[in-house]
């Protein structure tokens, strides 16, 4: 047993920041009202983040690489058996990591699109119209129920990793170490830290519209009053 590396500084920032968008999104969209142009704030702040962990999970280091943590049925079958052992994502947290990305994509690519019928519209709104938007705008409320319940099943699986199996997870995911019998993480050096950052930048500036031309304004009347 000694001082691993697990989660490298990237994925933890990730971590974080991803936390308070979230929290940060949820309480402005309960507010409503002037709120929700933070809601929309916070949405393409979890677009960049998003792209960024996605890019992050094929250049990144050894355990924040999709490659290490996401395995067939059969792993977790031996996960569930005991017969799993290992450092970062067991089988199963896996599994949660990939529902709560999914679920998280769906909707703030919903909510680019998405209006309130009343002040907000979302940063893309323009490309699609009324109609579509209030498609997806029902897709984005259908989701939102999903995410909250991810994050309770994610808080009780940690506190029962804690509490029941004796496992520390939290400080990991602040100071990054941990002690155990795997070895430390590899990998995801400046230059990938670039490329993946670049990406999200890239992402942030497409999902906030600001490449959208403003309409031209009305055609003055040539009519004279009299």
């Amino acid at each position: 047993m000694n001082r691993i590396l697990i989660w490298d500084l990237p994925t933890r920032l990730f971590h974080w920041l991803l936390v308070l968008c979230v929290c940060g999104s949820f309480i402005s969209a309960k507010i409503g009202g002037n709120a929700m142009v933070w809601h929309g704030r916070f949405g393409l702040v979890v677009v960049g983040l998003l792209v960024f962990r996605l890019v992050w999970g094929i250049v990144g280091s050894t355990y924040a690489r999709f490659s290490q943590f996401v395995r067939g049925p059969a792993t977790v079958v031996s996960y569930l058996r005991g017969q799993w052992h290992g450092e970062g994502h067991n089988p199963l947290g896996a599994l949660s990591v990939l529902a709560m990305l999914g679920t998280l994509l769906l909707l703030v690519a919903t909510g680019l699109f998405a209006n309130d019928d009343i002040a907000f519209e979302g940063p893309l709104y323009a490309l699609v119209g009324k109609e579509f938007s209030d498609r997806v705008v029902g897709i984005h409320r259908l989701v939102e129920p999903l995410i909250i319940l991810l994050v309770v099943t994610h808080l009780a699986a940690i506190f029962y990793y804690v509490r029941f199996r004796k496992e520390r997870l939290v400080m990991p995911m602040i100071r990054g170490w941990k002690v155990g019998a795997g070895e430390t993480a590899k990998g995801g050096g400046a230059i990938a830290l670039i490329f993946a950052m670049a990406l999200a930048l890239a992402a942030v500036y497409g999902a906030s519209g600001a490449w959208i031309k403003a309409p031209p304004p009305p055609a003055a009347n040539s009519t004279p009053d009299f």
